[in-house]
């Protein structure tokens, strides 16, 4: 098994670090911890660079640990954002902390008796318990101003004309009170965090240095791209986060369909645990078809499962198999209703009165007045495209406008309308 440097090295997540690291973690088991900032009660998925290297890292036989910033939430993180932020209250932090932690569990060992087990921590644990003037005496003396200015992440909002509060100023200084905190009580000897980051964890390294005397070790992975410049991550409706009421699984398994070729050879690298082998014959077999988008299936398949479950991956894929017509009435009655109305999102919907639904002689007389002119303008194209064979219920082709209109309802209250080969339309019987 590869050490976890060059696990990361070839799955071209590793940006930057401080020298005789890989020494180190050849020595034996170590710890490293990686930052959350719970500032929402989900992650999404730019958070899973970080998380998949804590999962390496765990794989590699090594200690991770899960900081959430109950006490940095508080502030927030001026690295190399435009403007401060809001400060959230405690009982909504410790509301996201809670379902981070569910969310990590996915990915982490944190049970069992194994040495090597997932910790997650809280920084509001010790630094709520310094008053202010403990803190500037007993760590702040430690780092100068000069050391603090010379920051990227703080010489460009300086430059950038938009100021820094000393709130967001002493961001890094707590920071690195952390890996003092963690070195000195956890052993926890090094720190992993993105490229931005790589100013507030030398801080850390050089308060172990000064106050403590002592040797860590500073890793970055780099900060994911998309080929077209676009950020990685967001879609036109926002964010994909992991929580499955902000993101469905199904939206959150198209998401990575729908990633290009050039992105897809990175991405499969990034988020999943699949070995180079694998990783090189799913490429060589994406090279010969690409139009059957081999790798953006296997990235879907590999973090879909992981973050929802195969049970909520298959039903994604059986969605997504309805828009392309491989499926069946079964399949569509398969679905549960958010994922149905995911699937069909934007597409038009009428309702209609389900006692004049039920009192109705013929499918011709559903595309009528009672559906408003919604599906069809008239009876008589309704009739004419009929019997053409274009039209179906719930993947139920059509042949005689005078077949009953009474079809299983999706859910016990939809009825899936399809009109040439692209045309849906959606009829909620209330």
């Amino acid at each position: 098994m590869n050490s976890f440097i060059e696990e990361l090295r070839w799955r071209g997540m590793l940006q930057d670090m401080t020298p005789e690291i890989d020494d180190h973690l050849k020595k034996g088991m170590a710890s490293a911890y990686l930052g959350f900032d719970p500032t929402a009660d989900s992650l999404h998925i730019g958070h899973l660079v970080g998380v998949m290297t804590l999962l390496h890292f765990q794989r590699a036989g090594h200690k991770p640990f899960a900081l959430v910033g109950g006490a940095t939430g508080m502030i927030g993180d001026p690295s190399f954002k435009s403007a401060e932020r809001n400060l959230l209250e405690k009982s909504t932090l410790d509301h996201n902390i809670d379902c981070l932690q569910q969310q990590l569990a996915k990915f982490l060992n944190f049970s069992g008796a194994s040495a090597n087990k997932a910790e997650l921590v809280n920084n509001y644990d010790w630094i709520s318990k310094f008053s202010f003037l403990d803190f500037i005496r007993d760590v702040g003396k430690h780092i100068t101003v000069n050391y603090m200015m010379s920051k990227d992440s703080v010489k460009r909002r300086l430059e950038d004309g938009n100021g820094l509060s000393f709130t967001e100023f002493t961001y890094q200084l707590i920071q690195g009170y952390d890996f003092y905190h963690l070195w000195k009580n956890e052993n926890c000897t090094v720190q992993l965090g993105g490229s931005d980051q790589w100013g507030n964890i030398v801080t850390g390294t050089e308060l172990i240095r000064r106050m403590g005397g002592g040797s860590a070790y500073a890793l970055t992975v780099p900060l994911i791209t998309k080929a077209d410049g676009t950020k990685f991550g967001k879609t036109e409706s926002g964010s994909v986060w992991l929580d499955p009421e902000k993101t469905s699984p199904y939206a959150f398994y198209q998401f990575w369909l729908n990633v290009s070729d050039e992105d897809a050879s990175k991405y499969i690298r990034i988020f999943t645990i699949l070995d180079q082998t694998k990783i090189e014959s799913l490429e060589a077999s994406h090279a010969e078809a690409p139009h059957l988008r081999t790798l953006q299936k296997e990235i879907g398949k590999q973090i879909t499962t992981m973050v929802h479950g195969e049970k909520e991956f298959e039903m994604a894929v059986k969605a997504s198999e309805i828009l392309f017509g491989k499926s069946s009435t079964e399949d569509l009655a398969g679905l549960d209703e958010r994922t149905f109305l995911q699937v069909f999102d934007g597409v038009p919907q009428v309702q209609v009165n389900r006692s004049e639904y039920e009192s109705l002689e013929n499918v011709l007389d559903l595309f009528g007045e009672m559906t408003q002119g919604v599906v069809f303008p008239s009876k008589g194209e309704a009739r004419k495209m009929i019997q053409g064979g274009g039209v179906s219920i719930n993947k139920e082709k059509l042949g005689d406008p005078n077949v009953s209109p009474f079809f299983q309802l999706l859910q016990g209250k939809y009825l899936l309308v399809q009109k040439g080969k692209k045309n849906y339309f959606i009829i909620e019987v209330k």
